[in-house]
């Protein structure tokens, strides 16, 4: 019987070594950046390999090398970030001022407000319209900045709260949370497009894009992430992740599709031999890692979170532990 019981654990230990060696992603770094407050989204920014982290009442930069701190400016409710390639310049969004901070990139150094819808909060720039967005979560509504210009062209209302977006040629797709929907604009003519339903799916948030394949990753609240096509917004796919999903993210390179989950987890899905899409693999993280942001050149996953106290009573999140945010970074196995 002993005989038997060692040999059921050599057994397990074993399957349970494969497994992990079998993960296609492992962290290769983990930083401590200090500091007090929650988080939002993360920005990587290729010219400079650094990332853009909103915290709390801060942008936080830091290069992705090592996680040391290039520097940081203030924020009025922090949430996100995009650069204009090649212009020098950024913007971050501030939830609680209803604004849009212009920034100079190599400086850091604000330069003009933009006034926005209420609550902007995710933001991304269009490389084909040239043009950035700003989903504002209250107003429902998408502003279309002219960098050009630093002024808002025009919002476009698509009544939801708002979460992330991604665009192609011809068209924007943003997630709406409470609708478990994604909306669509043409950004030809800056007008709102078909919605499509994602029956089955809580609070859709992330949302990435296969521009080659014609699919979107969009991860919902409830464990799960959609792969959706472009041409007709059918479903194509669902594929189970992590709890407390947040954020998403695709390597055209790897064609590896990630959503980052809460519960300590990033899930990573891909197209198998047969065509369908499936989890690669489940990889260990740390409770709270629910945003991240990718290095398509060097593969690697960026996701930050903190050490939490004990809940209180009447608070929807336990309290961070100042001092403990710590960034996260991951690269492919092989």
């Amino acid at each position: 019987m002993k005989k038997f019981s060692l040999l059921i654990v050599l057994l397990s230990s074993f399957l349970l070594a494969s497994a992990q060696s079998s993960d296609p992603y492992k962290q290769v770094g983990k930083y401590n950046l200090g500091g007090e407050g929650g988080w939002d989204y993360i920005f990587y920014d290729s010219e400079g390999n650094r990332l853009f982290i909103a915290h709390g009442t801060s942008i936080l930069v830091v290069n992705a090398a090592d996680g040391s701190k290039l520097g940081e400016f203030p924020a009025q409710g922090a949430h996100g970030v995009a650069l204009v390639p090649g212009k020098n310049v950024g913007y971050a969004t501030n939830g609680r001022a209803g604004t849009v901070t212009v920034f100079d990139a190599k400086t850091l150094k604000p330069t003009s407000e933009i006034k926005a819808g209420e609550n902007p909060d995710a933001i991304i720039y269009d490389k084909y319209s040239k043009r950035l967005l700003v989903m504002n979560g209250r107003s429902k509504e998408v502003s279309v900045i002219d960098p050009e210009t630093n002024k808002v062209e025009k919002n476009i209302p698509l009544g939801g709260k708002l979460e992330f977006a991604a665009t192609d040629p011809r068209h924007a797709y943003v997630n709406v949370e409470d609708a478990g929907e994604i909306a669509t604009i043409d950004t030809k003519t800056w007008t709102a497009g078909p919605r499509w339903k994602l029956d089955g799916c809580e609070e859709p948030s992330g949302l990435a894009i296969d521009e080659k394949n014609a699919v979107l990753f969009s991860v919902c609240g409830n464990s799960k992430m959609y792969v959706v096509s472009t041409k007709d917004g059918k479903t194509i796919a669902t594929v189970p992740t992590g709890d407390g999903t947040d954020a998403a993210g695709f390597d055209p390179s790897l064609g590896y599709a990630f959503a980052s989950n809460g519960q300590g987890t990033l899930s990573i899905v891909h197209k198998g031999k047969d065509g369908k899409y499936e989890l690669a693999g489940n990889v260990d993280t740390q409770k709270g890692a629910r945003t991240m942001a990718l290095d398509p050149k060097s593969h690697k996953v960026f996701t930050v979170t903190a050490e939490f106290g004990a809940p209180v009573e009447g608070q929807r999140r336990p309290p961070i532990k100042p001092g403990t945010f710590t960034l996260l970074v991951y690269a492919p196995s092989k």
